[in-house]
């Protein structure tokens, strides 16, 4: 009992220690390094990040313990250690920066509206419905936050509004742009026959062939959503953030499509939206008292 009370006071003395800009300190650094472990989890890179971690932890031994040789040379090591990082964690870098941006460029920018996504994402399930039906590859790539200019000037510009006879001549196997991606930016095909890169996962089963792994490369280095059709099975598939639903029906893949790629609108707070909100459900009352 006099241990607990001895550990309660000596956590009441560092409390009383710490500022606010103490509290908020700490609170930031461990918002960071929690939001980095949960995006390198994602990626293939955690292995390299748990090495990361046992170095850090050897490092932590030695300057407890009496390790003169060992200190020395994980001293040396870590003298070049960010720009180990940079090179090793170079593509998710890049990613971060890039959702990062993207995030601003929603501050900032004018949200594309509604409808035309809603109309984008059903032709986009007419023609990969349709496509499914008679097995034509396809690979269509829906742009979000994350810039993919490096990837629209691979193919040919195209700017057009997404039809679903557009797509399926995109893809027809004797079209000259049926090989490559489709890049839909904003509710429109900004580009076709665009060069995707290649997924390095070595964990994607065998029978996935080039089309499903330059789905998943892409959706690896951006947070875009990949649409997949395969030309042997005819199955519909999603690729996101490096993971990929396979055998989708072409409900699930529209339910999907607008689950990511529709805004949701925040619900309107504050004094305005109480009135607005008491008004529509008055209102109803006396709609459903008529009945």
């Amino acid at each position: 009992m006099d241990r607990l009370s001895d550990l309660f006071d000596i956590l009441k003395n560092i409390m009383q220690m710490l500022s606010v800009w103490d509290i908020l300190d700490m609170t930031i650094v461990a918002f960071l390094i929690y939001h980095m472990v949960l995006f390198f989890s994602k990626t293939n890179s955690m292995n390299v990040v748990k090495g990361i971690f046992l170095l850090l932890a050897m490092m932590l031994l030695t300057t407890i313990g009496d390790m003169p040789v060992l200190s020395y040379l994980l001293g040396n090591a870590f003298e070049m250690g960010l720009l180990v990082v940079v090179v090793i964690f170079q593509p998710e870098i890049r990613r971060m920066l890039e959702q990062a941006g993207g995030s601003i460029k929603d501050i900032f920018g004018h949200p594309v509206r509604t409808k035309s996504i809603e109309n984008a994402i059903a032709q986009t399930v007419l023609a990969c419905t349709d496509m499914s039906a008679s097995r034509t590859g396809a690979l269509l790539v829906f742009e979000r936050t994350v810039n993919l200019d490096s990837y629209i000037k691979t193919g040919t510009i195209v700017d057009a509004a997404p039809a679903a006879e557009l797509l399926k001549n995109l893809f027809y196997d004797k079209a000259p742009l049926h090989d490559g991606a489709v890049i839909i930016r904003e509710a429109r095909v900004a580009g076709a026959a665009c060069m995707l890169p290649l997924s390095g996962n070595q964990n994607i089963s065998r029978d996935l062939g080039m089309r499903h792994r330059a789905g998943i490369g892409m959706s690896e280095r951006s947070d875009a959503v990949v649409a997949i059709v395969s030309e042997e099975t005819g199955d519909i598939s999603i690729a996101m953030e490096g993971m990929l639903k396979r055998g989708l029906t072409p409900a699930t893949f529209e339910q999907i499509l607008r689950n990511e790629l529709m805004p949701v609108e925040p619900e309107k707070k504050g004094l305005l939206g109480a009135i607005k909100k008491h008004v529509g459900a008055a209102a109803s009352n006396d709609r459903t008292g008529e009945k």
